[in-house]
């Protein structure tokens, strides 16, 4: 089995380039053709025209992160089986352009949130943060969302109130667009209004009928891609709890278990991402990854450092709570895993650091802080390897 180390890229307006990329010895590229609506058909043309241009610069089309999956089909309301339809020829249209691990995921209206994307650490870098505090504040007093405080406690309710109090207005700006202005990799983003709309949307769909709706997802799309030999791999929920009133689905061990036996097939698989996953502790990631080794289809190695009232930011990608060596060390070790396997895994997210600190770079995807991950997990690989 192989590692195959690849680096997340945005597209031309990347501030990281291609030829950066290279210098990283990173091989494989992670990206999506971001300036497609969600839910159109990507064409053979526009995939084509992105993969002669990642090509070109010596390097190859490793992963699609991500298909992004119409919010229609999550509520499956409207017209979510044309969406549906789309999504199926966009697979077809990848498989021919000899595109074949796609990833995905069925988060509700937010792909990922945080509260601060340069929270300081200890060494002078900058990490990316979700406090649960400052969560709450914009929940209960900006966004002002209905029947909010049922899902805190008094002691929570009480936090967030000081807590807004002591914000002025441009840190309450500032704090509303880094939840809903749209993080890289999500939507574009929203307003005040438009996010409560859609949030209303969602007001009768609770996890049963999400994890109904995903495996209806699934039923439809797997047998495409099992006709062209794509591996489909779901990322996690980020953060893996409920926010916002907006049920989670792909949080723990039993919900990859579920949606695994749901379409029980080789091509329905996981991202494995230890960030999303290690920020609940009764996650066991060195167990889960032993337990399926043999879905994982794409690797996010990155790690969180938990904090009590659900609070993490993101460590160095050795440190923190993630166990990456355990997770590493019970995918090279598993007998479940065929000889000619070849797993893409890259370095998720990093720090902002040194001559990346000033630059305008998109949010836990600078340079420097991912290229020393990228380092560390190199280094890990062989050492690991050296002692089995």
């Amino acid at each position: 089995m192989k590692l195959e180390y690849t680096w997340r890229w945005y597209g031309p307006d990347d501030p990281v380039t291609l030829q950066d990329i290279r210098q990283t010895e990173a091989t494989g590229i992670v990206t999506a053709l971001h300036h497609i609506p969600v839910g159109d058909v990507w064409s053979v043309d526009e995939i084509q025209k992105r993969k002669r241009e990642i090509e070109a610069a010596g390097l190859r089309w490793s992963v699609v992160e991500s298909v992004p999956v119409h919010e229609d089909i999550k509520k499956r309301s409207g017209d979510f089986q044309q969406y549906i339809e789309n999504y199926r020829q966009t697979i077809r249209n990848l498989a021919l352009c000899d595109i074949t691990t796609i990833c995905y995921n069925f988060m509700p209206i937010l792909d990922w949130t945080r509260t601060n994307l340069e929270y300081p650490v200890g060494n002078g870098s900058y990490a990316l943060r979700f406090d649960a505090t400052a969560f709450a504040t914009f929940d209960l007093h900006i966004l002002r969302r209905n029947n909010a405080e049922a899902d805190y406690t008094d002691e929570q309710i009480e936090k967030a109130k000081n807590y807004h109090e002591s914000l002025n207005k441009e840190a309450r700006n500032k704090l509303t667009d880094t939840i809903i202005a749209g993080l890289p990799g999500g939507h574009e983003g929203y307003s005040i209004e438009a996010f409560k709309k859609i949030l209303n949307e969602y007001k009768n769909i609770g996890s049963s009928e999400l994890e109904a709706n995903l495996k209806h997802f699934l039923q439809e799309v797997i047998p495409i891609a099992e006709e062209h030999n794509v591996l489909m791999a779901i990322h996690p929920d980020d953060p893996p709890y409920p926010i916002l009133g907006l049920p989670r689905v792909v949080s723990k061990q039993k919900d990859i278990k579920r949606l695994l036996s749901d379409v029980d097939s080789a091509n329905n698989g996981i991202t494995f991402c230890t960030g999303s996953y290690g920020v609940r502790a009764d996650n066991n990631l060195p167990k889960m990854a032993a337990e399926f080794a043999d879905r994982i289809h794409f690797l996010h190695l990155r790690s969180v450092k938990r904090e009590d009232d659900g609070s993490f930011y993101e460590d160095d990608h050795l440190r923190g709570n993630s166990e990456i060596a355990g997770v590493m060390q019970a995918i090279l070790s598993s007998a479940k895993i065929r000889e000619d396997q070849v797993i893409p895994v890259r370095p998720d997210h990093g720090h902002k650091m040194l001559d990346d600190i000033g630059k305008e770079t998109n949010p836990g995807y600078s340079c420097i802080g991912r290229m020393k991950g990228l380092s560390e997990l190199r280094g890990l690989e062989q050492g690991l390897r050296f002692n089995l």
